[in-house]
């Protein structure tokens, strides 16, 4: 059940991702393009978090990597939001 879940989070992720670029593209808003990429980060996240704890269990570690995208996803929010022209 914790796999089904962890899937459709990514795939939301995923989708997430998608929609808000197409937006950046038709609009050209340069918040949209930040979100976007905030929630690539947080996709390749949650495709990390199903290889951790679904496909590999207990012979691979990811944690570490999994913390790294995380940081990034939020880092890359903030700096569009602190930098980020309307």
């Amino acid at each position: 059940m914790a796999g089904l879940i962890y899937s459709l989070c990514a795939l939301t992720s995923i989708l997430c991702c998608g929609l808000l670029w197409r937006s950046w593209r038709q609009s050209g808003a340069r918040l949209l393009f930040w979100a976007a990429l905030c929630f690539a980060c947080s996709s390749v996240n949650n495709v990390l978090l199903v290889l951790d704890r679904v496909v590999f269990p207990v012979e691979v570690d990811l944690s570490t990597w999994r913390l790294v995208w995380a940081v990034a996803a939020v880092l890359t929010l903030l700096f569009g939001l602190v930098w980020g022209e309307d």
